[in-house]
């Protein structure tokens, strides 16, 4: 599907193409420039010209109820601001922050005072976001608070019906169950009972229109949307990383997703070794395993980044495979952190999606 031709224009002529974020059979989304009638910012773009046919209308109707959620929110400083909307594409505001499940706010109970500070501003405006239960749609900004992303599955309602309320009952919840997982002590007597009881309607949507649709979406459209990764991610790299380990000079490996504009899907294993020629070697061995794609990029590095408990930390290894550089000083924690870093930018593989201001950030997290 082409884009219309005054869709096309506008973006030929306002927009400078970044980094791809994420391409799937609904849309692809990229980071770049939108020049905007008061200079030009950061933005998001949403598009449907690399659509297929056969999802194109259910991506056209998802497409629209963003368009429509956006507009109606666009002053509430709780959420990207659309900047510009088309027929079949739209430009949003960047929010200078990361997903909460690569932020992981433990114990930061601001945080999630001013999440329920953004879900009472969207309600108010007749909004239900409707899909608050995945972290990577909850942002953490770098000054702290909490935004939201991706409208895609929105409802705009002009009065508070009881189908209203079920659904900011359902984004109330979905907030705090994340809130139990990062700042369970911060929950008060209140919150704990929303979030023991499911509305009727939620019940009967887990045992019914929630199978209807994952076998729609993992079956006919063969969509999975774990923190953005896909099915690649889901089924591929755990066998990936076992076939990795096995090789006798890998300390250990992690495997993350990024979105690539050839495949849609890329899959990037940083391996703990300290041979960097062991790059070759793993190729030939993943390559002589029948059945299962090898990595898109494979990258060596001395030590993995890791948290107090020993585990990799994927966050950091997730923006560095996507190339959101500027977003991962926020997330450094010591000068080890940084000059492990330091180290595995100079490396990295992945350099067809950069801003030009990737060097400077590079340079910043340096110092």
């Amino acid at each position: 599907m082409s884009l219309p031709n005054d869709d096309a224009a506008t973006l030929s002529a306002r927009w400078s193409q970044g980094v791809l974020l994420k391409r799937d059979v609904f849309s692809t989304v990229e980071r770049g420039r939108f020049r905007a009638d008061d200079g030009e910012v950061e933005g998001v773009l949403r598009r449907l010209d690399q659509v297929p046919f056969w999802s194109f209308a259910l991506a056209l109707h998802l497409f629209s109820r963003e368009r429509r959620a956006l507009t109606l929110a666009r002053d509430l400083e709780v959420g990207p601001r659309l900047l510009w909307a088309g027929k079949r594409a739209l430009v949003r505001g960047f929010i200078d922050g990361v997903a909460l499940h690569l932020a992981k706010p433990h114990g930061d109970v601001a945080y999630f005072r001013s999440a329920k500070l953004a879900l009472r501003k969207l309600h108010r405006a007749g909004i239900c976001h409707n899909d608050l239960a995945k972290e990577q749609n909850w942002l953490v900004g770098r000054d702290g608070r909490a935004y939201l992303t991706d409208f895609q599955l929105a409802a705009c309602f002009k009065r508070r019906s009881r189908l209203f309320r079920i659904a900011a009952y359902e984004d109330l919840r979905h907030l705090l169950k994340h809130k139990r997982s990062y700042a369970p002590e911060a929950l008060t007597p209140m919150e704990r009972k929303v979030l023991a009881r499911k509305s009727a309607f939620a019940s009967i949507w887990l045992k019914t229109g929630k199978k209807v649709y994952q076998a729609i979406t993992r079956g006919l459209f063969n969509f999975t949307d774990r923190e953005g990764g896909g099915r690649r991610l889901v089924n591929d790299a755990p066998v990936l990383v076992d076939l990795i380990r096995r090789n006798p000079d890998v300390r250990d490996t992690a495997i993350v997703a990024f979105a690539d504009r050839r495949v849609g899907v890329g899959l990037y294993a940083f391996v703990e070794a300290d041979q960097a020629a062991l790059e070759k070697t793993l190729r030939n061995e993943l390559a002589a395993a029948k059945g299962i794609k090898p990595p898109e990029h494979i990258q060596v590095v001395h030590a993995l980044p890791r948290d107090a408990a020993g585990k990799p930390r994927t966050e950091i290894l997730q923006l560095v495979a996507m190339n959101q550089i500027d977003l991962i000083e926020p997330m450094m924690r010591s000068d080890a952190d940084r000059e492990f870093l330091k180290d595995i930018l100079e490396q990295r593989k992945n350099l067809r999606d950069r801003f030009n201001f990737e060097v400077a950030e590079m340079d910043k997290l340096a110092r």
